[in-house]
């Protein structure tokens, strides 16, 4: 084993890491932001969900659906 070979595999690692860590931190924020929606009151809720993309916010209540029956 090489040493270009040792740099390439210490960077892959990196990379991947990086990676899942980038992916673990988006799904806890987004987790963290379904549960603060979840105790909000309903008019509240729909006027922060109204500000989102479309996307997201249909996102966010099915989450919101699946999850708290809201």
């Amino acid at each position: 084993m090489s040493t270009t070979d040792l740099v390439v595999w210490i960077i892959s690692a990196l990379i991947a890491i990086g990676i899942g860590w980038s992916k673990y931190a988006k799904y806890k924020t987004r987790d963290k932001l379904v549960r603060d929606l979840a105790a909000m009151d309903p008019d509240r809720r729909e006027k922060i969900l109204s500000r989102l993309n479309p996307e997201e916010a249909m996102e966010l209540r099915q989450d919101l659906m699946r999850r708290f029956r809201l």
